[in-house]
């Protein structure tokens, strides 16, 4: 079911409430890739998603999504533009390749958020499963809680924050991202280390802190790490690391 229609010159839009309960999932994403160019602010609403998978996925205008209620997995994915709230909490791989724009999960969301995200803001209001962040380059991450074993694998670019701890093997093999922890880390993965938390990085993590919806915790709060920086080459004596 669709509710309301929105006029835009000569272009009628479906909006702002599809109810996945009788109306497809194929019907929305339609909608909102055919949003025409020069439109903007433009609100669509979302119920009883269901745990539907592939919700709001390839959005590329500058419009808000809200979803009320849990998704599947790839919710957002490679979103570039678009703002995406869900009121829920979000299966595997929510924001993945993400572009640009916004994703909040207002619940916790399962593994590898934020996965190969190339630019945009995720923000997960509660924890994140293992593989956060893996191959991100340059995504920005906040998560609110935990972050589970092998995040930021391979992270190439971008800012991962924890405000809670971290499981076994953080930012194994990691190339450039930055990593900012506030909570235990269990294990660091190969070639991520502790490194100096120095005033750009407190800017950094300041700014995050405040787009992510973080209040009354300070940047100076975490520590930070990233690479060792001695597995961009092969080298016999690293032989047994990789």
């Amino acid at each position: 079911m669709i509710v309301g229609l929105l006029f835009i010159s000569s272009e009628i839009l479906l909006m702002p409430t599809f109810d996945l309960a009788s109306t497809s999932l194929r019907d929305l994403n339609r909608a909102l890739h055919q949003i025409p160019d020069g439109a903007n602010d433009l609100n669509f609403n979302v119920i009883n998603p269901r745990g539907s998978h592939s919700v709001a996925v390839g959005v590329d205008k500058p419009i808000v999504v809200e979803i009320h209620g849990s998704v599947g997995y790839y919710c957002a994915g490679m979103n570039n533009g678009g703002i995406v709230t869900v009121h829920g909490s979000a299966g595997p791989g929510v924001a993945e390749n993400m572009m640009s724009g916004s994703v909040f999960v207002e619940g916790d969301a399962s593994q590898y958020a934020g996965a190969t995200g190339r630019g945009g803001l995720l923000v997960v209001k509660g924890n994140a499963a293992s593989r956060c962040g893996i191959s991100m380059k340059g995504i920005d991450i906040v998560v609110h809680g935990d972050i589970g074993h092998m995040s930021a694998f391979m992270g190439q670019s971008g800012n991962l924050v924890a405000l809670g701890g971290a499981g076994d093997a953080l930012g194994d093999s990691i190339y450039e991202a930055r990593l900012f922890v506030r909570g235990k880390v269990k294990s660091l993965g190969s070639d991520c280390v502790e490194k100096e938390m120095r005033r750009e990085h407190i800017k950094i993590l300041s700014k995050l802190l405040e787009r992510g919806g973080v209040k009354g915790v300070k940047a100076e709060e975490f520590t930070r790490y990233g690479s060792a920086r001695k597995l961009y080459n092969f080298h016999i004596d690293n032989a047994e690391a990789y």
